[in-house]
Formats: structure tokens, sequence, C-alpha cells
């Protein structure tokens, strides 16, 4: 009688557990998708340097014109600061998951850049972003990866 106890404890304790893990993997994704709406806001409100500074890891990396990758928040901020200054951006998440653990995710979607040439002249840039996310110490998320 305690084995069948001590099972059904178990399986019950398992299932617990893992619909649980399925209740906050949406919770996470909701977390992520709220994080690229702040960062977006922060974007258009604050400038794409400050934004791009302020949700990059320590370690982030970004990947731009065809093969060139930026390490680093510093660097990062200042490519921005050099490259973006008469510019904005938008992008949506069109889709979103997260590690078992919780402690990773990504996102990819659509992003349109407009940027102001030194002629006044605008100009848009569309196509599709990917952003790997990490969770920090803090429970913020932060990307390594955009």
């Amino acid at each position: 009688m305690k084995k069948i106890i001590l099972l059904i404890s178990f399986i019950t304790c398992f299932l617990i557990v893992f619909s649980q893990q399925s209740m906050n993997k949406e919770q996470v994704k909701a977390e992520i998708y709220k994080t690229e709406k702040a960062f977006e806001k922060m974007a258009s409100d604050k400038g794409i340097a400050e934004a791009f500074y302020y949700y990059a890891d320590e370690n982030a990396v970004i990947l731009r014109a065809n093969d060139s990758i930026i390490k680093g928040k510093e660097n990062i901020k200042n490519f921005y600061t050099k490259k973006h200054q008469h510019a904005t951006v938008n992008w949506t998440a069109d889709f979103i998951d997260v590690s078992a653990d919780g402690t990773l995710g990504y996102t990819y979607g659509k992003y349109k850049w407009r940027i102001k040439k030194d002629d006044g002249t605008m100009t848009e840039l569309t196509g599709i972003f990917h952003t790997v996310w990490k969770k920090q110490a803090d429970n913020s998320w932060k990307y390594v990866w955009d």
C-alpha cells in the first residue's frame, strides 16, 4: 500500500510540475514580448543607441552590414551613435519561443528602418529580425544576439 501511495504521489507531483512548466512557458513568452515592446518604445522615445545599449547583455553581439559583428554593450552603443542618429526603427515579434528552463528565448519578426539622409530624403529598409534573449540575475531580459 505504501508503494502505491508513493507512486501516486510521484505521478501527482510530476503532473503538477509539468502543467506549471507549460503555464510558465506562456508567461515567459509574455515577458519577452513585453520586453520587445519596451525596447521598441525606448528606441522611439530615447533613441536607438540608448535602447540597444540598455537592452544589451554585457556580452551581446549584433550582426550588421552583411558580415560585420559588433561585440559588447559599449561597442553596440558606439555603432548606433555613429551610424543611425537620424533614423527610426519599428518591429514586431511574430514568433516567440523559450527554453525548457525559461532562461533563454528567441524572437523573430518584421522590422522597418526609416533613415534620413544628409540631403533630407528618407530611405526605408524592411526585413526580418532574429533576437536571442537571456534572463538576467535580476529577472530582466537582455538580448545576447540581434
